[in-house]
């Protein structure tokens, strides 16, 4: 139940508005007032952990820059990159991005593609508050189940 006065212009106020000294001094929420800017690293990130996290997915990126981030990734020090095969653009409100994926063998790849699109799409815009126009796929390679690991990704859970 919401406490109603009146002020000296006639008009009313909640308790809210009266116990808030900076809603009254700025006018306004205080959780409006200024940007936040999210950098295309961020959004990279969460887009290659969302890509990772579907079935039929091996791996990210390019052959070449997978052999480059195995290779990082045996350097004492050398992080996992999450954002091997992914590039976003980021504006103030929206976003695009650009996955390069690795198919398993037997795996329909326009479902993979679709599946990949949705969970990229929905991560991005539930972490990140954009609106994402457009996830463009590029399927590299497929992995054949005869093929020798260079070195497995782990899908996060």
């Amino acid at each position: 139940m919401t406490d109603m006065t009146e002020n000296r212009g006639g008009e009313t106020e909640t308790s809210a508005a009266r116990r808030s000294p900076l809603a009254k001094r700025a006018g306004g929420d205080p959780g409006s007032r200024g940007r936040t800017t999210i950098a295309d690293g961020v959004v990279e990130k969460i887009a290659g952990l969302a890509a990772r996290d579907v079935d039929g997915v091996h791996a990210m990126g390019s052959g070449l820059s997978r052999t480059f981030g195995a290779v990082r990734d045996r350097v004492p020090g050398g992080a996992k990159s999450v954002t091997r095969g992914v590039k976003a653009e980021v504006g103030e409100v929206q976003a695009a991005l650009d996955l390069e994926i690795v198919v398993v063998y037997g795996a329909a790849i326009a479902d993979v593609a679709r599946d990949v699109r949705e969970n990229v799409i929905t991560a991005v815009e539930r972490m990140t508050g954009l609106e994402v126009v457009e996830v463009n796929i590029a399927v590299s390679d497929v992995k054949l189940p005869d093929e020798e690991e260079e070195e497995p990704e782990r899908r996060i859970q």
